[in-house]
């Protein structure tokens, strides 16, 4: 598995999206599929599933294609979803609280363990049985409890502040909502989410197709 270091980081981003179509297919009772016909469910070409996948493990047999079970599993594994990871949200804000309420990453392995907000409006309210405590407490709940992944949801002028507080009490993964690139070491993962430039991007498409009718 040495192969792993060199694999791209648009590889990488593509295999959550193939355990999301396989999980379809396992919920639609699918045992086998081609990559040909998950190109065709997926968006991408039957080649490139194939390169992709190669990065990996050879996971399919020419003339047999793909065993569904077996090829979510090994992408499961890939993605780390075989362990558990203990997660925090900082910021119980509206982005807070929605990623609080998506039940679908507990089924995946992320187990919610604290709320923190510095809102006193919020201190005290329970969002799935978690109850929201005053941020002043983030650091004394973090050296008492391991957390894995910090859930970063605060304005950008307090997120790399929080971010320090996470990273100086062992958390190894931080989910950035702040719309600000964090800086921590090395050694410790940050996936930044920026909303508007998700947004820029569907504006760049749609722009760029009122073009192509003009034109």
């Amino acid at each position: 598995m040495d192969r792993k270091r060199n694999i791209s980081m648009a590889v990488i981003k593509r295999l959550p999206k193939y355990h999301r179509y396989l999980a379809e297919l396992l919920r639609n009772d699918v045992d086998r599929i081609s990559s040909k016909e998950l190109s065709e469910k997926i968006g991408f070409t039957a080649s490139q599933i194939r390169q992709d996948l190669n990065c990996f493990g050879d996971f399919g047999q020419q003339g047999y294609g793909y065993n569904v079970r077996e090829l979510y599993a090994q992408i499961s594994q890939i993605l780390g979803l075989s362990n558990d990871y203990k997660t925090a949200i900082i910021g119980a804000g509206n982005i807070g609280q929605a990623i609080a309420n998506y039940n679908r990453f507990e089924k995946l392995g992320f187990n919610l363990e604290a709320i923190f907000d510095a809102n006193p409006k919020l201190l005290g309210i329970r969002i799935r049985d978690i109850e929201i405590q005053d941020i002043d407490k983030l650091e004394e709940y973090l050296r008492s409890n391991s957390i894995d992944i910090g859930i970063i949801c605060v304005p950008r002028v307090n997120a790399q502040k929080v971010c320090n507080i996470l990273v100086n009490n062992g958390v190894r993964g931080i989910w950035n909502f702040a719309p600000v690139d964090l800086v921590a070491p090395e050694d410790v993962v940050i996936e930044n989410v920026h909303l508007s430039e998700s947004l820029l991007t569907l504006t760049y498409l749609l722009h760029e197709k009122d073009e192509e009718i003009e034109e």
